[in-house]
């Protein structure tokens, strides 16, 4: 993909029909330029946290550093530390970060076509995915514009990953207020739902109707911030994209405080430092060498660190503690282990069942044949699809059990069209650019069923966030999560389905998975 996608000419107008400028928030006032749309002003590079550097690395994000004058918010800021690709398939160009890295990253942009303040339109706030080691507000697909046209004000945050994001250990748990150390970049999401709170009203938002967002690790740090009881009050509905498992999400048992110290302190000794005061004198290029033995050292993901986790997600659910508010979650129909063209042998695939499912084997084999190499590949791809869906299916009976908010959970089938559509097909993070309505960030060869399909899509997302109910005119009904063992199917055939191909096979999965 080329770099002229995200490069756009912006017409030269005195004014554009959006909120008046400039405009007041913590830390100064700020001017932002027109988007694609001029009836869209982006405000981009906003700081909702003090820089991360020097003494404030691995803390809590700190107060926003105040500025004199008008500041112009007409650029994206850095991508938070990681490796930048510039493709990695099946993501290509349009998935990925391509510019500059640096600790000074604590950044959020915002789109809005309010024309006052007092519109309080809904707000929906995106945080990127990328395994908490890589993603930034910078990636393409990740434009705001495309939800804004649909009445959205839509956020876009970045936040710390990989050492710099998630590194615990005893002497950083030692200093800290809270005692506890390693979510520093939940905290930096925590720190930027604050800022929403105290300033998208003035971009025309409602701080009584955000929506936080996000896919893969984004997920994972949206079941995070609803198990959290320091995100209290700050959002009012969450979409999960590729994010919620009958366990509670990718991550959802957390590394437990004592054992992440560990690996910190291994980490440290890996580096020849002897204090946390040695590992921040530290270029961010050494940190981030590799360690002797290979790898990275440290770690990355979420924390049960006894402060902003004072449990684990799957947990807080369990013990109704969770931020009880309307969810949309769902899986893709190429991830989990489907793809449009598997290559298993029946001989592979039935000593997998055994090793999985052991004295249950014969029952799987039963209902997913495999007696020869084809219907081995058949059954690979249906009982990926049956897993997920019944998974994500069990997942919002057990979250019913302490919620009185409704779920809605999804089966995303359509393939992301180009020249390797045959092999990836419905890809993990692929329903992106659909549900937020960016197609125009992408080269891909998009027809007018795809741009019908985004638009259906979004609308979804859009209700959702407008109202907690994806429903709306013009789009065929999603139900709500019940008794009736069934999800919604949207792409190329939007309707509600059964979770499993049968009876027999949803009893199966039932029994598997709350094993």
């Amino acid at each position: 993909m080329k770099k002229n996608i995200v490069l756009f000419l912006l017409v030269a107008i005195p004014a554009f029909a959006a909120i008046s400028q400039p405009v007041a928030v913590t830390g100064g006032k700020v001017s932002g330029i027109p988007a694609r749309d001029p009836s869209i002003a982006v405000f981009k590079g906003l700081p909702f946290a003090a820089p991360p550097v020097g003494d404030l690395r691995w803390r809590a994000p700190q107060p926003v550093v105040p500025w004199s004058g008008v500041k112009p918010a007409d650029k994206l800021s850095a991508s938070c530390i990681q490796t930048i690709v510039t493709e990695k398939k099946p993501w290509t160009y349009e998935f990925m970060a391509h510019n500059d890295v640096s600790e000074d990253c604590l950044y959020l942009n915002v789109w809005t076509a309010a024309r006052s303040v007092a519109g309080k339109r809904p707000v929906f706030v995106y945080i990127y995915g990328g395994a908490f080691t890589e993603g930034s507000t910078a990636v393409p697909v990740y434009d705001g514009e495309g939800l804004a046209k649909k009445g959205l004000i839509v956020v876009t945050i970045n936040y710390r990953v990989g050492i710099l994001g998630f590194f615990a250990h005893p002497e950083l748990t030692r200093e800290a207020d809270t005692h506890s150390s390693g979510n520093y970049g939940l905290l930096d999401q925590l720190a930027a739902l604050r800022w929403v709170r105290d300033n998208i009203a003035k971009f025309g938002g409602d701080p009584a109707r955000v929506t936080i967002a996000g896919q893969s690790a984004g997920a994972s740090s949206v079941n995070a911030l609803v198990a959290s009881p320091l995100a209290k009050g700050l959002f009012a509905r969450a979409i999960a994209e590729s994010g919620a498992t009958l366990s509670g999400g990718l991550g959802a048992a957390g590394t437990k405080l004592e054992q992440a110290e560990q690996s910190g302190a291994a980490f440290a000794t890996a580096k020849g430092a002897k204090s946390i005061a040695d590992l921040r004198a530290m270029s961010w290029q050494k940190l981030t060498e590799p360690v002797q033995g290979g790898g990275r050292g440290g770690r990355s993901g979420m924390i049960v660190d006894g402060s902003f986790l004072p449990v684990s997600v799957s947990e807080a659910m369990a013990q109704g503690k969770q931020n009880d508010v309307p969810t949309l979650t769902g899986w893709n129909k190429g991830e989990g282990g489907a793809t449009p063209n598997p290559t298993v042998t029946a001989a592979a695939f039935q000593a997998q069942a055994k090793q999985k499912y052991g004295d249950r084997a014969n029952e799987f084999l039963k209902l997913y044949p495999a007696a020869t190499d084809e219907q081995a590949r058949v059954a690979v791809n249906e009982s990926s699809w049956d897993q997920q869906r019944v998974g994500a299916y069990l997942w919002a009976r057990n979250r019913a059990k302490t919620a009185k908010t409704n779920a809605y959970t999804y089966f995303w089938d359509h393939a992301l069209p180009g020249p390797d559509a045959a092999i990836y097909g419905a890809f993990h993070t692929s329903e992106v650019p659909f549900a937020l309505n960016t197609l125009y960030m992408s080269e891909r060869p998009f027809t007018e069923a795809d741009h019908k399909i985004a638009d259906q899509v979004s609308s979804y997302w859009a209700n959702f966030a407008t109202s907690g109910d994806p429903n709306g005119k013009g789009l065929v009904a999603w139900p709500a999560v019940g008794e009736k063992a069934e999800t919604m199917e949207i792409g190329d055939k939007p309707g509600a389905i059964a979770v499993a191909g049968s009876p027999e096979k949803l009893a199966f999965w039932q029994n598997y998975l709350t094993r």
